[in-house]
């Protein structure tokens, strides 16, 4: 068979079926209700038993719009007479019999929980979304409902860090192909969903230390991880009033913004310092500092308080 594209000239002189109108406009929205969770629920109970879905609703089921009208729409629900609860679903339901959506009341079996949802690809049968859980108790007269609306999202787009949206949406997604970090807009600011670093040695090292454990670090979702190593004193004695620098140095992107970092060290003979992390706002930005410590002699050692972690995204 030859190769196809549409809607064209050479396409059945521009004439496109439901069919095809499906295979294109799927992929131009997400499935779900136009909105958000924080505004009203689209289904509630209704008198006795019944469901009412509200007026002014609109969703995209699989490219389909569909609005509930300008009044609330009533569906009846079944009497349960049997001896266990029920949980039917309220679904909107894309109909290729004659290429309709609607909300419709899915009913369930007693005792075994909500029915499933279809959803039928291709030409025929019928795609659902949900929008309520509705419970009936054995021989109620009314119904309890639970909303579980499907909403459309902001597409997750690929973007150079360098290069994102410039008039982003709330709650818009954002892959960074140079970074690998995905990222959500949250109305001021991007902020990271997921980034991994990976493992990353962050040794330096300096004629007055000796490595003797490696410092490392990993950075995921805009926390950093670093587990400082171990270090021996190998150029001469140091006084308790000097400061040394430490054979480590923090990347730049995983240094803190703003804030140095403090973390407790032990010296030989069960003694205790305090080492500091400098900001990318420091002279001393990434170096880590023995600041506040006893005499540490030559062939002493110098020993991390396991972990430290800070925020940078």
């Amino acid at each position: 068979m030859a190769q196809d594209s549409w809607p064209s000239p050479e396409h059945n002189d521009r004439a496109v079926t439901d069919s095809e109108y499906e295979q294109i406009a799927a992929r131009f929205s997400g499935d779900g209700i136009l909105g958000s969770p924080a505004g009203t629920q689209v289904v509630s109970a209704g008198v006795g038993l019944s469901v009412a879905v509200r007026s002014g609703a609109r969703a995209s089921v699989r490219g389909h719009a569909w609005y509930s009208g300008t009044s609330t729409v009533t569906l009846p629900i079944a009497a349960n007479n049997a001896g266990s609860t029920r949980v039917d679903r309220v679904v909107l339901r894309l109909d290729r019999d004659d290429w309709t959506v609607r909300a419709v009341v899915k009913q369930g079996t007693p005792g075994s929980g909500a029915p499933g949802l279809t959803q039928n690809t291709g030409d025929t049968g019928v795609y659902e979304i949900p929008l309520a859980l509705v419970t009936i108790l054995p021989g109620a007269g009314s119904v309890t409902v639970t909303r579980s609306e499907l909403y459309v999202g902001a597409r997750i787009r690929p973007a150079l860090s360098t290069a994102r949206n410039p008039e982003p949406d709330r709650g818009e997604l954002v892959f960074e192909t140079d970074t690998g970090r995905v990222r959500v807009w949250t109305g001021t600011a991007w902020t990271a969903v997921f980034a991994d670093s990976g493992i990353v040695t962050v040794d330096s090292p300096l004629s007055g230390w000796s490595i003797g454990t490696p410092s490392v670090l990993q950075m995921r979702s805009g926390n950093v991880h670093l587990r400082l190593g171990s270090f021996t004193r190998a150029a001469g004695n140091l006084d308790n009033t000097t400061p040394s620098r430490l054979p480590v140095l923090i990347p730049s992107a995983y240094r803190h913004p703003t804030r140095d970092q403090f973390v407790i060290v032990y010296v030989t003979g069960a003694r205790i310092g305090r080492a500091t992390i400098y900001s990318r706002l420091s002279d001393d930005a990434g170096q880590v500092w023995l600041t506040q410590h006893p005499p540490v002699n030559t062939g002493e050692n110098v020993l991390s308080n396991s972990g430290i972690s800070w925020v940078v995204d």
